[in-house]
């Protein structure tokens, strides 16, 4: 017994040694450094961050994209021309009619940059997506010419997209009338939308072919195409639906308008007045230099 009890205190003196003479290596697994800023990253922090409390993501990162799609990163000069014009055009056109507190307040808690295109498996396009008024994706950013930035494309893919997704933020904050919901009720068409034209949707009431999916994507469709788009434009759109979808339209055009009037204070037609003045100045505005 003697011995047994000899032999494991000798056992636990060894690997008391053992142990007390390995030293553990301080450095972490982990990288916990704070990457260097760049110009940029000094910029956004100046022009999103501390005046709105925006993280604005051009960087690729798997933990901010939808792993569903095969998509590249945003380029960098391309980044920064959109970072430059959606300020410009989106975030200060509210900020002129609403002020910055209702900026800071209802905007997106992060904005993320994809390169490339989404595609879902029905072969639609994905313009953005909004996540709980939280987040917002834009994809295709590389398709920006920065020396020559097109309105028509970047109202496409940018400017209308980011009224329709703020538009979202809204209405999940303040509900608007179910009336609205009611106009259209027979006609919403759910994955059966990509089947409808934009030149076609009016016809059946519809300001493009994703607004017959679903009430609330018809709202802000509503919202983001008009506020993006000139009187002429608008007019036309309405013309080209006949009687009927002009009609349908313009009857849930005036709960939109008044919606965004009695629940936020904003006149729909100021706002675009705003947004057009803007879009017509991204020919003058340098979207390369960060100052």
């Amino acid at each position: 017994m003697k011995i047994i009890k000899l032999f494991l205190a000798i056992v636990v003196v060894g690997l008391w040694g053992a142990c007390s003479e390995e030293s553990l290596d301080p450095r972490s697994i982990f990288d916990t450094t704070t990457p260097e800023q760049n110009a940029f990253d000094k910029w956004l922090l100046a022009n999103y961050t501390t005046p709105y409390n925006i993280e604005f993501n051009y960087r690729y990162d798997d933990k901010e994209t939808d792993n569903r799609y095969n998509l590249a990163p945003a380029e960098f000069d391309k980044s920064v021309a959109l970072a430059k014009l959606m300020k410009h055009i989106w975030i200060d056109a509210y900020a002129e009619l609403a002020g910055d507190v209702f900026v800071k307040t209802y905007c997106p808690r992060v904005m993320q940059l994809i390169g490339s295109v989404a595609y879902n498996s029905q072969g639609s396009m994905v313009l953005g997506t909004a996540e709980g008024g939280l987040k917002i994706v834009l994809y295709n950013v590389n398709i920006i010419d920065v020396d020559n930035p097109s309105l028509e494309v970047m109202n496409y893919w940018f400017f209308h997209t980011m009224h329709h997704e703020f538009g979202h933020i809204l209405q999940q904050t303040k509900n608007y009338s179910t009336d609205f919901n009611l106009i259209s009720a027979a006609d919403y068409r759910s994955t059966d939308w990509v089947n409808l034209s934009n030149a076609n949707a009016p016809k059946y009431g519809f300001v493009t072919g994703y607004a017959s999916m679903e009430a609330n994507e018809d709202f802000v469709e509503i919202l983001s195409i008009y506020v993006t788009n000139t009187p002429d434009y608008w007019e036309a759109l309405l013309n080209s639906g006949g009687e009927t979808g002009r009609a349908t339209i313009l009857a849930k055009f005036d709960i939109v308008k008044d919606y965004l009037k009695g629940s936020w204070q904003i006149d729909i037609d100021k706002l675009r007045e705003i947004v057009l003045r803007r879009s017509s100045e991204i020919g003058t505005l340098d979207l390369k230099t960060l100052n």
